[in-house]
């Protein structure tokens, strides 16, 4: 009967076992991410903001008990109406590709059992291309710093946030606000969602996260 009933006691732990480990600097990301960004009107014309859909990946890997690299790649595109004001009708439409990668390094710290204290300097590079325009691509260099917690809500819900400064050729002295949530399927395994606003610009993403 003792036997029975520590089988019993141990499969039902098993499932909460299994998301059990804290926080995991080492994984792979991809999925759907938007790039939105504001765009200032000529005079005497209207022109929509980008909203650059498509893939994005991204990734980090712990180095040492409290540092990690991480690195991420996003890319879309988007048809940029162009019209007159006050109902003047539009003129017509300019493809845009943007993308946006990032390189960069973190240091965490235990702030309590299921919290962590997060600060990451990484570099940015972001390139905007109106297709068959004479003037090129639009690319541009950028530091960003960041300060932020991660924090376990349950075993299998991860949520975070950070406070971002980011400055150079595309970002002018921008602060932003970014968050996200994790839900783990499995120790490995889990879905994402997170985003990210302030100034001109805005991003979001979903995907789907291994963790080793």
């Amino acid at each position: 009967m003792k036997k029975q009933l520590v089988l019993t006691a141990a499969l039902a732990v098993a499932p909460l076992a299994a998301f059990a480990g804290g926080h995991s600097y080492t994984y792979l990301e991809a999925g759907y991410a938007q790039l939105n960004q504001e765009l200032p009107a000529p005079a005497g014309f209207e022109i929509d903001d980008i909203e650059a859909g498509g893939a994005y990946f991204a990734g980090s890997v712990a180095v040492a008990p409290t540092i990690h690299l991480f690195g991420a790649y996003r890319q879309g595109d988007d048809d940029v109406g162009i019209s007159l004001p006050f109902g003047g009708g539009e003129l017509g439409s300019a493809s845009v590709d943007m993308s946006q990668g990032q390189l960069g390094v973190g240091w965490h710290h235990d702030l309590r059992e299921r919290t962590d204290l997060v600060s990451e300097v990484s570099w940015l590079r972001t390139k905007i291309d109106v297709k068959d325009d004479e003037e090129g691509a639009n690319e541009g260099d950028d530091w960003r710093v960041a300060v932020g917690v991660r924090h376990l809500v349950a075993d299998n819900v991860e949520l975070w946030i950070k406070g971002n400064y980011t400055d150079g050729d595309v970002y002018d002295g921008a602060f932003s606000v970014s968050g996200g949530v994790q839900y783990k399927l499995t120790r490995n395994w889990g879905l994402v969602a997170e985003a990210e606003g302030g100034g001109d610009t805005s991003m979001f993403g979903v995907g789907i996260r291994a963790s080793f």
